[in-house]
């Protein structure tokens, strides 16, 4: 008897456990103001343009418990068509960014762009708090749309580097960023995470195989702007 009861009161325990450490990860969750989408919206680079790829961020933070807040994609767009260019680091806030952990990536825009930023494999985590495969695991996915420079400033017009200005899966390149920051190669140094490498592949650099053959998944950065 007194040994059911002990094991009675362990389970009752472990359950007032669980409940205690449910809206703490729920209040966590609604906390968060970046992440890493799980997935693209499956077309390669064509996003549906920059409505298209924030409304993907909106509908991934509003299944992460993150939907009251305006979400904005991490994406340039170049000069086109007398529409001037648009940076990234210009639409997403001004910070602080943390995950859905609760740990914060940035401080600010500056710190994000800065060396000293603490956006890692294991802080660049989806909205599901879930770490994005990189250099290393299979499928490797570390490959994230960003068509941005290094500062977060949009390239000049005439080379694409954003396939069509995320409207095309057919025409152009995208650049794109590390978000575990790691090389290709074991003698390359770290990537950058928002402007390593232009994409590349049979159908010429733009497709959902595209993206796929060079590393990564049509997956973007995706940060609160309010």
């Amino acid at each position: 008897m007194i040994r059911i009861a002990r094991s009675v009161t362990m389970s009752g325990l472990a359950l007032a456990a669980a409940l205690l450490a449910a809206p703490s990860a729920q209040a966590q969750s609604a906390d968060m103001t970046f992440f890493v989408t799980s997935n693209g919206p499956g077309k390669g680079a064509d996003l549906g343009g920059l409505d298209g790829a924030d409304a993907q961020c909106q509908k991934l933070a509003q299944a992460g418990g993150a939907g009251t807040k305006t979400w904005r994609a991490y994406l340039s767009t170049q000069a086109a068509d007398g529409k001037p260019a648009v940076n990234a680091k210009d639409r997403i806030g001004k910070g602080p960014w943390q995950n859905a952990k609760g740990v914060v990536v940035a401080k600010d825009v500056a710190d994000l762009h800065g060396a000293a930023n603490n956006l890692t494999k294991q802080t660049a985590l989806s909205e599901k708090g879930e770490v994005i495969n990189g250099r290393g695991d299979t499928p490797n996915r570390h490959d994230i749309l960003t068509g941005s420079q290094a500062d977060g400033t949009a390239f000049a017009a005439g080379d694409d580097k954003t396939c069509k200005n995320w409207t095309s899966s057919t025409q152009g390149a995208a650049m794109l960023g590390h978000a575990d920051r790691q090389g290709l190669r074991d003698d390359e140094p770290s990537k950058s995470w928002n402007s390593s490498h232009p994409s590349r592949g049979p159908d010429g650099g733009c497709s959902q195989a595209d993206l796929k053959t060079t590393g990564g998944d049509g997956l973007l950065y995706c940060f609160a702007a309010n």
